[in-house]
Formats: C-alpha cells, sequence, structure tokens
C-alpha cells in the first residue's frame, strides 16, 4: 500500500467512539456535496499543480515536516468563491485540488482536472459552511465544538501511523507533493469538527428498533435463495455536477483512471456521492431489487473481479466493480433451536394430545429463539436445545418445511416425529457460503444510515440558506 493510499482508510475516521452502533456510524458520516458550476480560470494556478503528484511505494519516510509551498511567482491570487462573505482564493482552490489528486490516486490530465476542481470547490464550500455553523453554535451554546489543535494533531499522529511515520515525516510527504500542511490540517479540523457535532446532536437521539432489525433480517433471509453480489460503487449524482451528460463523461474519466490503476477505494471516497464513499465504495453483499434495475443487468453480464463501463442511471451514473458472486439457489442455510417432548413411536393417541397441549401452552411464551430454552425450563417432560445451521435440503421432511416456510424469529407448531414431539424456532438464514450478519452489525449499519442522512440533510438546509457566488 502506498503512503497516501493507507492515508485514504482514516480520511473520514471519526474521534474515539464510545457505543458499537456509534462506532459503526462514524465511517457513515461523509459530506454529501451538492456540486456547483465553476468557472475558474486554469491559469491562475495551473503552474501550482506542476510536478509529480503520485507518491513512489519505494520513496523514503522523510525525518522532518517541510515547510508549506510557497504561492508560484507571477501567480496572482483572486478569488474562487464567496461563501455568506467569506473569500476561498484560488490558492485555496488549488492547494485543494493537489491535496485531492496525491489522496486520491488519480492522476490529472487535462480532461480530469474540470473535475478535480469541482469535487475540490465543493469540499471548500462545505467545509466553510460547516466551520460557519458550529461557530454560530458556540457563540450561542456558550462551549467549545470546533477541534482543539491537539485534537487535530492527535488525528494527524493516528494517521501517520496507519503509515509507519510520525506526523512531521507525513506531512513532509504531503509537502513533497505540493500540498501544505495547513490544508491538511484545514480539512481535518472541519471534518472531526463536523462529525463530533453531528454524533453528539443526534447520535444519542437514535434508537434503532428491534422491529427495524427483524425486518431486515427477514428480508435477507428472504433474499438468501437469490443470486448475491459483492459490489464496491462509486455513484456520480447528475445534480451535484451539473447534469446527466457531465455525470457520463466524468464516470468514463474515472473509469479510465481505475483501469490504468487508480485504487478503486481512494477514487469513491474522493468522487462518490454514495453513502458508500466513507467506506471505500464497501456496498457488501447485494440481491436482485436492492439496486437500480440498470445496475441489476449490469451485474448479471460482470465476473468477479471486473469492472463495469459508467452504467446510466435516473439521478446519475454508477461504476460498479463486482468482488465476488454466489448463486444461493438451493444453498440456503438454515439455524434452528426445537423445545420436544420425548414420545416413542408406539405412544398413544392420549399421550400424543397431551404433550401438545404443553406444547401449545409453552408456544405462547416463546418469543422466538432469545427465550425458546429459558421458558423451556422447568416444564416437567420438556427438552430445549441448539439445534444448531444445517443446509435446508440436508434436514429431515418436517423440519424442512417448517425452515422453507417460516420466517426468522418464528415458532412452528408442535411437529410429529419417530422420537418425539417438537416446536421448532427458525434464528437464521443464509445464503450457503456467505457469512452470516449479527444482531449488532445490521444495528450498527441502521444507525450509521440514519446518521449520514442526517448530516446529508443539514448541509443541505445550510446551502440553501446561505450566499454562495462562484468565479
Amino acid at each position: 500500500m502506498r503512503p497516501l493510499e493507507g492515508m485514504i482508510s482514516t480520511m473520514k475516521r471519526a474521534r474515539s467512539v464510545t457505543s458499537p452502533a456509534a462506532r459503526g456510524a462514524a465511517l457513515s458520516i461523509a459530506v454529501a456535496a451538492a456540486c456547483l458550476p465553476l468557472a475558474v480560470p486554469m491559469t491562475t494556478y495551473a503552474q501550482d499543480l506542476r510536478g509529480p503528484l503520485s507518491v513512489s511505494a519505494a520513496a523514503p519516510a522523510p525525518q522532518a515536516a517541510a515547510p508549506a509551498p510557497a504561492r508560484p511567482r507571477g501567480v496572482s491570487e483572486s478569488v474562487a468563491a464567496i461563501v455568506n462573505d467569506e473569500i476561498i482564493s484560488t490558492y485555496d482552490l488549488g492547494q485543494r485540488v493537489r491535496l485531492l489528486i496525491a489522496t486520491s490516486g488519480v492522476q490529472p490530465t487535462e480532461q480530469t482536472l474540470p473535475q478535480f476542481e469541482r469535487e475540490a470547490l465543493v469540499s471548500l464550500i462545505d467545509e466553510r459552511l460547516q466551520l460557519q455553523e458550529l461557530k454560530r453554535v458556540e457563540k450561542e451554546q456558550k462551549f467549545s465544538i470546533i477541534a482543539s489543535d491537539d485534537e487535530v494533531n492527535a488525528e494527524l499522529e493516528s494517521y501517520a501511523k496507519q503509515n509507519n511515520m510520525n506526523g512531521a515525516q507525513f506531512l513532509t510527504l504531503l509537502g513533497q507533493q505540493g500540498v501544505g500542511a495547513d490544508t491538511f490540517r484545514q480539512q481535518l479540523r472541519a471534518q472531526i469538527s463536523w462529525q463530533t457535532w453531528i454524533r453528539g446532536r443526534y447520535g444519542s437521539r437514535l434508537r434503532i428498533g428491534e422491529d427495524q432489525i427483524k425486518a431486515m433480517l427477514q428480508r435477507m433471509a428472504s433474499d438468501a435463495s437469490k443470486p448475491q453480489y459483492q459490489i464496491s460503487e462509486v455513484f456520480i449524482d447528475s445534480n451535484r455536477v451539473g447534469g446527466r451528460q457531465t455525470a457520463l463523461n466524468g464516470a468514463q474519466q474515472l473509469v479510465v483512471q481505475l483501469q490504468q490503476g487508480a485504487p478503486f477505494a481512494a477514487v469513491a471516497r474522493q468522487f462518490s456521492a454514495s453513502a458508500t464513499a466513507a467506506a471505500g465504495g464497501e456496498a457488501g453483499w447485494v440481491s436482485p431489487g436492492e439496486m437500480p434495475a440498470e445496475v441489476d443487468a449490469a451485474l448479471e453480464q460482470l465476473r468477479p473481479g471486473q469492472l463495469s463501463a459508467p452504467i446510466p442511471v435516473k439521478d446519475g451514473v454508477y461504476i460498479i466493480y463486482l468482488k465476488d458472486k454466489r448463486s444461493g439457489a438451493g444453498d440456503t442455510l438454515v439455524a434452528l433451536k426445537q423445545a420436544a417432548v420425548a414420545l416413542p413411536t408406539q405412544a398413544t393417541a392420549g399421550d400424543i394430545e397431551a404433550a401438545r397441549v404443553k406444547l401449545e401452552a409453552l408456544r405462547v411464551q416463546i418469543k422466538g429463539c432469545e427465550n425458546i430454552e429459558k421458558v423451556s425450563q422447568g416444564v416437567p417432560g420438556v427438552v430445549a436445545g441448539d439445534l444448531g445451521e444445517a443446509q435446508v435440503t440436508d434436514l429431515a421432511p418436517a423440519f424442512r418445511e417448517v425452515a422453507e416456510t417460516l420466517k426468522v424469529g418464528e415458532v412452528s407448531a408442535p411437529i410429529r416425529t419417530n422420537v418425539g414431539l417438537h416446536l421448532v424456532a427458525v434464528c437464521g438464514k443464509r445464503a450457503s457460503g456467505g457469512q452470516q450478519v449479527t444482531h449488532d452489525q445490521i444495528e450498527n449499519r441502521l444507525y450509521g444510515q440514519q446518521l449520514s442522512m442526517i448530516s446529508r440533510r443539514y448541509m443541505r438546509d445550510l446551502r440553501t440558506s446561505a450566499t454562495i457566488e462562484t468565479r
């Protein structure tokens, strides 16, 4: 891994989070910027973009921090944008373009530079809006929100440690790419301040209900028999970049760069408008129907390890990387628990009826797999236990019908077998060969999605009420 690629993996990380759900959400809080048209003359900072912009894997770690690059001589600094009377200069924009290039792995060309300009300017505008809002809240509430120098330095050291460097060495490496330390610190301060504010204000209020978790478990169980695809995604939002054709052109340029070796995760973090951008575009396993129909059609034609061509959809353009594919047809694994009364084959009708009444009375107390064993304790003649996980096709006919028809968390009516009468609870279903998603993982995913949505809406409102002028 190249040093700056390693840095990307932590660019979206928030400060320490105490709850498991919040830890899962921290990576999901990403800036969902609406790209504004940009007409900043490239000549105002083109000189500052000359020179090598990639880091060699063999480059030795420097020993001391380099000074921030000076403004290019002979190049006049002008206004790139004004955000509520606060100026973003063309020098600021040039520096951010350099940082974007260095951290995305995409090499600049005449075709890609306008794309870098748009993304860099949106990032700067959003940071100005965020810091202006946080300063307003600080003044109104009279408590500190914006990250201190010590907090920024702590995050810097954490990033550097990921690359086996200290903070000074890390900044020197950026300096070798023409990126000033203040440019990175400014981005870092805005990111961790905004994440802390969103998490602090809204995180403790979010509640993920058991009904939401069960609904997702049931949907995943029903999809277990369908083909599934493990994908990473980049989504170019046509509303952000000024139209469908602009989005398609930008996606085509990114596909070329990805084919030439640009890291997919780094490109996703910097260019994708999807909620998965903060996780490097990693969308996990998806089933038909979860993505737009155009994406589903493309997935059917891809083989693992392949990158799609740009896929136009209603609101933008997708780029999909298919990591793996599995067929779920006939390959469903089911986890079961039971509560049973032992009965020999020659048991009388009276014995069978007495066992049935006992189990039906027990059934109304059972709430899925969570308490089947607990409520069965102390009931004379009833033995409860975990049957483990098995392939549906390997089950006895009576149990197979239960596994195929019941949803996760449901309990069967009493089932007669050669050895007794059984209540069977379905604890989980998954495609054979796939990893079973846990209750906590689903809770973290839902928590992260909701917190990310709150952040995007907050930013949308800030942009709507702001006065933003681009030059």
